[in-house]
C-alpha cells in the first residue's frame, strides 16, 4: 500500500501489531485529541487495533519528555507518539518550551532506541477565535495521520535494519 509516497507495511494479525504510547498535552485538548485521535484512526486502517495504543494525558507539553522517557524504559512500547499545541501567548517562553520539548523528544529516542514522533507543534501566530480554532482542529487531524504513517514506516525500517544486522 502506498501512502505519501512511502510504503507501510501492515501488520496481519493483533499478535504482530506494535505496541504504541500516546502522549497528550492537556492544554488545547480540543485541538490536541483531534491529532491522537486521528493517529489512532489511522493505525487502526493499517491493522494496529485501537488496544494497541495506550493514552496518556500530561498538564502541558513541557511534561511530555519526561513521560516519553519513563514509558521507553519500561519496555512496553515499540513507538511513542507525542500530541501538543505549543502558543505564543506573547511572551517567548514558548519558543523555550518548544525547543525543550523537541529536543527532550529526540533525546529520549536516541537514549532509549524507541522511535519518537512528534505531533507537537508551534504555531507562528495562533489566536483563541473561531478561525484559528477551526483551521488548526482540521490541520491537526492531518498531522495525526502523519504522525500514525511515520510511526509505521519507521517501525518498518526498524525491523527491516533488525532483520539485515541479526545475519
Amino acid at each position: 500500500m502506498k501512502e505519501t509516497g512511502h510504503t507501510i507495511m501492515t501488520h496481519t494479525s493483533a499478535a504482530s501489531a506494535p505496541r504504541i504510547a500516546a502522549i497528550s498535552a492537556s492544554w488545547h485538548r480540543d485541538i490536541v485529541h483531534r491529532a491522537r485521535d486521528a493517529c489512532v484512526a489511522e493505525l487502526a486502517r493499517h491493522d494496529v487495533a485501537a488496544s494497541q495504543v495506550e493514552h496518556f494525558d500530561v498538564p502541558g507539553a513541557f511534561e511530555i519528555p519526561l513521560l516519553a522517557r519513563r514509558l521507553a524504559e519500561s519496555g512496553r512500547f515499540d513507538a511513542i507518539v507525542a500530541f501538543g499545541l505549543v502558543v505564543d501567548g506573547g511572551v517567548y517562553r514558548h519558543d523555550f518550551v518548544a525547543t525543550a520539548v523537541i529536543d527532550g523528544l529526540m533525546r529520549v529516542q536516541l537514549d532509549s532506541g524507541v522511535p519518537v514522533l512528534s505531533a507537537v507543534l508551534t504555531p507562528h501566530q495562533f489566536h483563541e477565535h473561531a478561525t484559528h480554532q477551526g483551521w488548526f482542529s482540521e490541520h491537526f487531524v492531518t498531522k495525526g495521520i502523519e504522525a500514525a504513517q511515520a510511526a509505521l514506516q519507521t517501525l518498518a525500517l526498524h525491523r527491516q535494519v533488525s532483520t539485515l544486522l541479526s545475519r
